[in-house]
């Protein structure tokens, strides 16, 4: 149990070893449904064949993860959440190597995003509107930290996620054939006038200073989000969502009229 708790506590711990933990049923049930690669499950005893944590239960038997009891309390030592979970996991971390990352679609880029909710919220909208990979370079926050996983509620096991530097992304998917964007407050062309139709990488700054000049420089264009008030800047979980939502619906419109709804 010691290497759990410091599994949830060291950054180091969990990328030389390349596996995290995730706290709770939720969190868990996405990683069984999204083809994880498990080391186990463990379950608060008192709690394990609750009508709660039966589906989970099951899931896991039927995917072949072995599953283990421990005593009341135990898991509220190792976990990272206030609110006692009765069920964590240890897993392999779901990471992409950049070479595997095609250059189809939106690819959002994360420089130097340091607020795990953030990072957590992007990744979230990016599975809602269908983004085609999530890169973080620069001094971002580990992905894989507990409030990162919490934060994506379980996309993260649903888009491809790579962790790299930002020469090395921004040469992948030039190459590739994408128009590489940055993104400013002002000054950058109206993001309803960008065509996301065709192949782009999003550059999103951190969340304090944004991007600098030089990074800037690197892209091949700009783009800002209008706005009509008295904010300086929008935050950077959703400035990027408004980024995934608009290209989503650009390829919608592209795509031709839809069937209505049924509603």
């Amino acid at each position: 149990m010691r290497r759990l708790r410091r599994l949830v506590q060291k950054r180091s711990l969990r990328w030389s070893e390349g596996v995290c933990v995730l706290e709770g049923p939720d969190l868990v049930e996405a990683a069984l449904n999204g083809g994880a690669e498990f080391e186990a499950i463990y379950l608060d005893s008192a709690e394990a064949a609750s009508t709660s944590l039966s589906a989970l239960v099951d899931l896991a038997g039927k995917a072949g993860v072995r599953l283990y009891g421990l005593e009341p309390g135990v898991l509220e030592i190792i976990a990272d959440a206030k609110t006692p979970q009765p069920v964590l996991a240890a897993i392999r971390f779901p990471v992409t190597p950049l070479a595997q990352l095609g250059t189809d679609g939106l690819v959002l880029v994360l420089h130097g995003l340091r607020d795990p909710g953030n990072v957590g919220t992007i990744i979230r909208s990016a599975d809602a509107a269908g983004v085609a990979a999530v890169v973080l370079t620069g001094q971002s926050v580990d992905p894989f930290n507990p409030k990162t996983l919490r934060a994506t509620a379980g996309s993260i096991f649903h888009v491809p996620l790579a962790v790299c530097e930002l020469d090395e992304a921004l040469e992948h998917f030039r190459t590739g054939g994408a128009r590489i964007l940055a993104t400013v407050i002002r000054g950058g062309t109206p993001l309803r006038d960008v065509d996301f139709t065709s192949p782009a990488a999003v550059v999103i700054g951190n969340e304090a200073e944004g991007l600098d000049q030089q990074t800037i420089g690197r892209c091949d264009d700009a783009l800002s989000i209008p706005m009509d008030g008295r904010c300086e800047s929008l935050n950077a979980g959703v400035a990027a969502s408004l980024v995934a939502f608009e290209a989503l619906w650009q390829r919608q419109d592209a795509a031709g009229p839809r069937s209505p709804s049924s509603l």
